[in-house]
């Protein structure tokens, strides 16, 4: 019986030119280590999958394998590029825009790369932005930098206007660097592109700082993220700690998934509590919340508190409609300063004297130049879309799973989001650095 499910890549055509990597040897070797389409890795890599898929005489679930191929669909020095950079500032964007254009330049001698100003408003001519003219030179020194040099913006785009700028510009390959909502974009312009009979590849670079993405081990801007937010708790523990009953809460990114709380609490281990949107938590009952700080507070007069953005909606009155940022994400009640508020009127009612600080430092982690693993990162990635765009694949993303780099279908990543599993290993790792109890209320 063969599995029902593929994560098959497609492909716009029959690759015929030869990979420019073919005048190169390697050492002591014959020629380059060309990828196959056929060069596979398992997705699941556990035991007892490989025993069901013995026993039910199954397929296993594989995915492509990433890297240069030995032809080539597009003719390189026919070649036109586009870079577009989507969505909320993350660190390692322009160390990604930098490794695109070099490695279009000198893997392959693409010469004309274009950059897309603003986002997908940049493919839209009435808003006037043009394109930014790629070259070694002008990005050379921009990983030394956050932001993205290209700019960005949120919100849909009419698709059949974008691709008609694709097509009008002659427009090859399209590479865009975004989250959940530039993805789905990008495989809507994959579809329009495929309706119209047109050779564009269509190719995603996850960009989430949330690292939501759903399947792949980690986005790039994550680790950086944590890594910033290291040394602020480490700050906000001193502030704890200099007054009695000192409780300092710090704010991280986090929409709808926890991980960058959560990690960060793991990485500088002074952490109490750990607040995230996978968990509901009460602040008032005999376990609730602020019981147990109170606890905390009574047997060592400090506490640390981590929250990410999207934590605790549900404490907050529901009633209304809900609104929306422009790239269609429910706009979020500020648990920050909701929650500095509940702990100071909690404890002003039991008598109890208590000094709170509240820290906001996500505007500046999030615009922060990448640190060094995930400028290697954002490389690899970069490196490994290049390659399968010039081979004519289409309507992927490239990720790292299982520590290897992959193709993954954009309709796959963007199903669902990936969240904090609350009964997983993960999440018992941050309960045992924080100490906080397993259910709060």
């Amino acid at each position: 019986m063969a599995s029902t499910k593929t994560f098959d890549i497609e492909t716009l055509g029959a690759p015929v030119f030869p990979s420019p990597f073919h005048s190169r040897k390697t050492s002591g070797g014959n020629g380059f280590n060309f990828v196959q389409d056929r060069d596979r890795f398992l997705f699941d890599i556990s035991l007892s999958e490989f025993n069901r898929c013995l026993t039910e005489n199954d397929e296993p679930l594989c995915l492509e394998r990433s890297g240069p191929r030995e032809k080539l669909l597009f003719d390189p020095t026919k070649t036109t590029a586009a870079i577009v950079t989507c969505g909320g500032l993350c660190p390692g964007i322009n160390n990604v825009i930098r490794s695109l254009v070099m490695g279009l330049y000198y893997f392959y001698g693409v010469r004309n790369i274009l950059g897309v100003p603003y986002g997908y408003e940049g493919l839209i001519p009435s808003y006037g932005h043009g394109f930014k003219h790629l070259t070694p030179d002008v990005v050379k020194d921009i990983h030394e930098f956050g932001g993205t040099v290209l700019g960005s913006s949120r919100g849909a785009q009419n698709v059949s206007d974008m691709v008609d700028t694709l097509e009008d510009n002659q427009v090859d390959m399209l590479f865009a660097i975004g989250g959940d909502g530039t993805l789905k974009g990008a495989n809507a312009i994959g579809e329009e592109v495929q309706k119209r009979g047109l050779k564009i590849s269509v190719v995603g670079i996850p960009k989430t700082i949330d690292n939501d993405i759903n399947l792949i081990d980690k986005s790039f801007g994550f680790e950086t993220a944590f890594d910033m937010a290291s040394p602020i708790i480490r700050d906000a523990h001193n502030e704890a700690t200099g007054a009695f009953n000192g409780v300092s809460i710090v704010k991280l990114m986090g929409r709808d998934s926890g991980f960058i709380a959560a990690c960060a609490a793991m990485s500088m281990p002074v952490v109490n509590f750990v607040l995230v949107p996978e968990m509901e938590f009460s602040l008032y009952g005999e376990n609730g919340f602020l019981e147990n700080l109170g606890r905390r507070l009574e047997d060592k007069h400090h506490a640390v508190i981590v929250v990410a953005e999207g934590a605790g909606q549900h404490l907050f009155d529901q009633e209304g409609v809900q609104t929306k940022d422009a790239s269609g994400n429910v706009k979020h009640k500020d648990i920050g300063p909701f929650l500095k508020s509940e702990i100071g009127s909690y404890f002003k009612e039991k008598g109890k004297q208590v000094t709170i600080k509240y820290i906001d430092p996500s505007y500046i982690i999030r615009s922060a130049p990448a640190n060094a693993g995930d400028s290697i990162f954002c490389s690899r990635l970069a490196h490994n879309a290049i390659h399968g765009a010039m081979a004519g694949k289409t309507k992927f993303v490239v990720g790292r799973l299982n520590n290897k780099f992959v193709y993954l279908p954009i309709s796959e990543v963007t199903n669902r989001r990936k969240k904090i599993n609350m009964e997983g290993e993960f999440w018992y790792a941050v309960l045992e650095s924080t100490g906080q109890p397993f259910l709060m209320g």
